[in-house]
């Protein structure tokens, strides 16, 4: 019997890959700006102490910042990318430490700014306010300004500077072994064909209609994470305990508290969430056990969740049909829009296929001085590789949107805003497939199934996820062990509330905790479900209202990071403080599983 194998970087044809000359035509064109920069840092020495001479003087000092910063962002963002498209590659494994050791070293040198600016009397920093030098500037020091209650002295803020690389550690360690060292094995798929189980085709397998071949993929799948776990474990624990490292140090109640500031996220807003989603979960429940019942099952497992209610309707996409479709779904967004993305999936931006070494997953990236990019793993057979193509997209068009309309100090959004540019397009996705489908009852209940267990998996799951980083986070906080008991009983403990009796929680479901990338940054996964809610709000006024509402969607893309997160979701008419956002995808979650139970009626 022969095996599908997962092939190697270097039989992937280039126009597959993703074109990063814009960045860097040569690894020595690379080189040469490292050892640019390395010479340069030194030059913040000279503004050192300075800051209180005159407004000329820090500005020059912030410009001299942002051009370093900038071509940090480039070196990064170029060995980063080469490096995740194949995790063995020694050489490239390197390049991301060199760059990671000259940004430590870099943020060593630029590490007396913030104290010293938020030294300045207020009388002066009123008085600079006014000078047209640093009126480019005033948000960056704005939001320098109100860190001032969780910043130390310079020397201090030398030492923490100096630590950020060592910090790093977990999740270096995690990612190594995760997407290098882990290996699942093989197993027959439904058409008995010998392949290697990997990242990439895991969820595939559990779409099987096959239950043998999906329950012994997610058997071979854990059995790695098994054989792990008290790694995976402790490396996790790190994590947490580096989070408290830092709350602790700069003065903040709590890791949350911590990571919610640098947002300016009421923490109400995550309560909220997770209480609103948590009243919900009866639909889920009710949900799940439709689904259960629809499929004739006894009992309904994890590795049963991703199977379609539809079994007999089959996918098949190509990338470039893929792309056709995406642009056809994103017509309300507008012809420009649709333009500049048609251009850039097609030309360049995208790293498509699955190569042995390869990170997994899916993510966009890019810097400032260079186009949008997209890492996939493209699966043809998998209607997953066709939304998260779109996901991706809408992340890439906010990058490139920010990019053409805001200077660098203010151009980098947060995540908090960014899951609502890539949701936003999977919802319009949905909205296209079901239109195309009209006249076939069959495809449109197997896409309204796609959009709920979208929905499914981004507001419930991720507030789940979200609940799991309070807990854990909690323990630590209390000076209390983290050990692998203990993180694998709080998330067994969770699966419990957030699927009530609805699914039987097998014993290796818990190691799921330990093999979630946004783990270790903390408190990411809420922005997922905070970014749903969002989403399916501004494409309801898209939709319902129009062109104004579709340019107020594209100014909030414009605004990248020139305001904070919620009052640029105001720009664009959403409001966030509230909990109507979350209340109403709930619902919205609600009726389309009623749309379903009557789509599926006529079957």
């Amino acid at each position: 019997m022969s095996t599908k194998r997962i092939p190697e970087r270097t039989s992937i044809p280039e126009n597959h890959k993703w074109n990063l000359t814009p960045l860097f035509s040569t690894d020595d064109d690379w080189t040469e700006l490292q050892n640019t920069i390395e010479q340069e840092i030194e030059i913040y020495s000279r503004f050192k102490g300075h800051l209180h001479e005159s407004a000329i003087i820090l500005s020059e000092c912030i410009e001299f910042h942002l051009s370093i910063l900038r071509r940090l962002d480039r070196i990064y963002t170029y060995a980063q990318l080469r490096s995740d498209q194949d995790k063995s590659d020694q050489f490239y494994l390197g390049l991301v430490q060199r760059a990671t050791n000259l940004v430590t070293r870099a943020s060593e040198f630029a590490s007396f700014m913030t104290p010293e600016i938020q030294s300045l009397p207020d009388d002066l920093m009123r008085r600079y306010r006014d000078d047209v030098s640093l009126k480019p500037y005033l948000f960056f020091l704005d939001k320098i300004l109100r860190n001032k209650p969780h910043t130390l002295g310079a020397a201090e803020e030398k030492l923490l500077a100096m630590s950020l690389e060592v910090t790093q550690a977990p999740f270096q360690i995690f990612s190594q072994l995760d997407n290098v060292d882990l290996n699942f094995g093989t197993l027959s798929d439904d058409k008995g064909l010998e392949l290697e189980l990997s990242h990439g085709n895991f969820i595939t397998l559990l779409t099987s209609a096959n239950r043998d071949v999906r329950r012994n993929a997610f058997y071979r799948y854990y059995a790695a994470y098994e054989a792990h776990k008290n790694t995976l474990a402790a490396s996790l624990s790190f994590s947490v305990k580096k989070d408290l490292f830092y709350s602790r140090v700069r003065h903040f109640p709590s890791c949350r508290s911590a990571s919610l500031f640098e947002d300016d996220i009421p923490e109400v807003v995550y309560e909220n969430l997770i209480m609103i989603v948590r009243e919900h979960l009866p639909s889920l429940f009710a949900y799940l056990e439709m689904k259960k019942q629809a499929l004739d099952l006894k009992t309904f497992h994890f590795y049963d969740t991703y199977v379609p209610i539809i079994p007999d309707v089959t996918f098949n996409m190509p990338f470039e049909e893929a792309v056709e479709v995406g642009i056809k779904a994103l017509e309300p967004l507008g012809a420009a829009y649709a333009r500049d993305l048609k251009g850039g999936l097609r030309g360049g931006w995208v790293d498509r296929y699955e190569n042995r070494g390869k990170r997994s997953g899916a993510y966009s990236s890019g810097c400032y001085d260079s186009p949008p990019y997209i890492l996939m793993n493209y699966e043809e057979k998998s209607i997953n590789s066709l939304y998260t193509l779109l996901h991706e997209a809408g992340h890439s068009m906010h990058s490139l949107y920010a990019r053409k309309h805001q200077p660098y100090v203010d151009h980098e959004y947060t995540i908090f805003i960014a899951e609502v540019a890539s949701t936003l397009n999977e919802i319009l996705l949905s909205r296209h497939l079901l239109r195309h489908y009209d006249g076939n009852p069959r495809m449109q209940a197997y896409i309204l199934n796609r959009e709920i267990e979208n929905i499914r998996a981004t507001l419930f799951r991720q507030t789940m996820f979200a609940e799991f980083e309070i807990n854990i986070h909690y323990i630590v906080e209390k000076n209390q062990p983290l050990t692998l008991a203990d993180t694998l009983r709080v998330y067994r403990d969770l699966l419990h509330e957030y699927f009530g009796d609805a699914l039987v929680i097998d014993p290796q479901l818990p190691l799921e905790c330990l093999r979630i990338p946004h783990f270790y940054s903390a408190f990411y996964v809420y922005k997922y479900a905070t970014g749903i809610s969002a989403a399916i709000a501004l494409a309801e006024k898209i939709i319902g209202e129009g062109e104004a509402a579709r340019q107020s969607y594209l100014n909030f893309l414009k605004l990248g990071g020139s305001k904070f997160p919620l009052d640029a979701l105001e720009t664009a008419g959403v409001n966030m403080r509230s909990s109507e956002p979350v209340r109403s995808a709930c619902r919205h979650f609600a009726n389309l599983v009623d749309r379903f139970k009557t789509v599926i009626k006529k079957l």
